[in-house]
């Protein structure tokens, strides 16, 4: 059995051109100082990482790797989120998803998506150069705004909407493959990727590669109302990362799993700082270390409610309580005895037969 590592910090949510959030000397001691071990990098925000350098510059992914190292950090993950949201956007969302690109690339659907694709492509690059053996994502969405079926959905459109995410997805994969990187998609809504059905169908259209995979965050299960710890169960093979993050859900008889249009301060489903919120993060831990899985414990700060800097100096002490030192005995072991092959036989009645 293997140790969960951490605690890390995604530090996404952290960055800002105020000290210490504006460079990555100074966001990685302040990560250290509350007790980080690691942290996971945006790979979009230039005032902390230059995902285009490290894609061809060995040295300056050594200058990342040393300035984490004098603070005791590692590099976890790169993450390509907001990169991995713009390879599939549905018209509908054309304008509002623009952000996420460069200026330049901006009100032309086409080359937007274009520099995602290269973008994850440089992400393989730099994840090799750099040691790591994972990297986040998010799939992107071509059927999101036909998720319910109201009016009925033609016929063949979902089918059409997956094969064209898989067309999109498998060089992408292929380039972490042969980077030696597995690709982890984050299980979320808003993504054509959202649940483990969506997750499934897609394995399928990219035909079982073995770098898909996926980044397990529990708090998107509870606002979807799904099993998150059977998902674990049913999943684990292709659970890679995970996402350290809290959420309730309180339905009332005004709204429910949709939220009714309100902020996330009165959504029924709200995100929230670790154990302010309704995940058994206990048996969360407990199922990660029985299936063995190795990756990092990687606190994401969302909170409607909690200052992040709160947050996240909260969530050290909260993974460090859950994460689990896995034995090497079992509790029994005082009872044991040696094989004795002939005392088996008698225990079971068959000391008088033939046995090979």
């Amino acid at each position: 059995m293997k140790n969960l590592r951490g605690p890390a910090l995604f530090l996404a949510q952290f960055a800002s051109d105020e000290a210490p959030f504006n460079s990555l000397e100074s966001i990685a001691a302040w990560a250290a100082s509350i007790g980080y071990r690691g942290i996971q990098m945006p790979s979009w925000d230039k005032r902390l990482f230059d995902l285009e350098r490290a894609a061809e510059d060995l040295d300056y992914c050594q200058q990342i790797l040393a300035t984490l190292d004098k603070h005791g950090l590692s590099l976890t993950e790169l993450s390509t989120h907001l990169q991995g949201q713009l390879v599939a956007v549905h018209p509908a969302y054309d304008e509002m998803f623009d952000g996420f690109a460069p200026e330049s690339q901006r009100g032309n659907p086409a080359k937007r998506q274009q520099w995602a694709v290269n973008q994850l492509l440089l992400a393989a690059k730099a994840s090799k150069n750099l040691g790591l053996s994972a990297h986040a994502t998010f799939s992107g969405a071509l059927l999101w705004p036909y998720m319910y079926p109201w009016p009925q959905r033609p016929q063949g459109l979902v089918d059409t909407g997956f094969a064209e995410l898989a067309k999109r997805w498998l060089p992408i994969l292929d380039a972490f493959d042969e980077a030696g990187v597995d690709l982890c998609y984050e299980i979320h809504p808003g993504e054509d990727l959202h649940d483990g059905v969506t997750f499934e169908r897609f394995l399928e259209e990219v035909n079982q590669h073995p770098r898909c995979n996926i980044l397990y965050d529990p708090s998107h299960f509870v606002l979807q109302q799904l099993d998150y710890l059977a998902f674990i169960d049913r999943y684990h093979a292709r659970i890679k990362m995970f996402h350290v993050k809290d959420a309730e859900f309180n339905p009332s008889a005004q709204q429910g799993v949709y939220g009714g249009y309100q902020n996330w301060t009165e959504r029924a489903g709200r995100f929230r700082s670790l154990g302010d919120g309704q995940v058994d993060f206990g048996s969360v831990f407990s199922k990660l270390a029985q299936y063995d899985f190795e990756g990092w414990a990687v606190v994401e700060w969302e909170c409607c409610l909690k200052h992040p800097e709160a947050g996240a100096a909260e969530g050290v002490a909260f993974v460090e309580h859950h994460i689990i030192e896995v034995t090497d005995k079992a509790f029994d072991d005082f009872a044991d005895s040696a094989i004795d092959q002939a005392a088996n036989l008698r225990i079971l009645g068959l000391s008088g037969e033939h046995h090979e």
